[in-house]
């Protein structure tokens, strides 16, 4: 007797890490991944391997507006991958309606930290940053906290908000039910 065969929908899986830069979003998204059946995605370094340039020259030859439209070009593109862990760029959720596709896309994750753990760890890499580069060190604890009032209207929309920066993987697994 032949019985009919019932395929268990796998459930498409998509996780976005969102907050602000050198909260920690790639590398909590390369351990989320390796502890977990994802693939890990960081959405800047997809734009440097695509244009072939880094982010910094980019915004310097040329400008933010172009940056942020074709990062939202990338940011559609994550919709056609399943089983992946999404880094954003720190300002990704903040423009055109990159939020409400995260949002419709996946399950996003904002990693939060306080300003004097996010200055720690960007003044070593401030000149990377292009937000940054002109901010000198005395300006630095202003421009990020004027920057995260800006943008956490967006980050806060996420649907899970983990408090850093010790993240554990494991907890995030838990209540990913991953």
């Amino acid at each position: 007797m032949n019985l009919p065969i019932f395929a268990k929908e796998i459930p498409i899986v998509r996780v976005y890490l969102i907050g602000y830069m050198a909260s920690g979003k790639s590398w909590l998204g390369k351990e989320l991944a390796s502890a977990t059946v994802l693939d890990f995605l960081d959405l800047d370094e997809l734009f440097e391997s695509r244009y072939k340039v880094s982010i910094l020259d980019f915004f310097e030859k040329y400008g933010e507006p172009l940056f942020r439209k074709l990062e939202r070009e990338l940011l559609h593109e994550t919709m056609d991958s399943d089983n992946l862990v999404i880094s954003t760029g720190g300002g990704a959720p903040c423009y055109f309606d990159n939020m409400d596709i995260i949002l419709k896309s996946g399950t996003s994750l904002y990693l939060r930290m306080e300003i004097p753990e996010l200055i720690g760890r960007i003044k070593g890499i401030k000149k990377k940053r292009p937000l940054l580069k002109n901010v000198s060190s005395a300006r630095l604890e202003g421009y990020i906290r004027d920057q995260l009032v800006e943008r956490e209207p967006y980050y806060l929309r996420a649907n899970y908000v983990f408090n850093g920066p010790d993240y554990s993987v494991e907890n995030i697994i838990k209540v990913l039910e991953l």
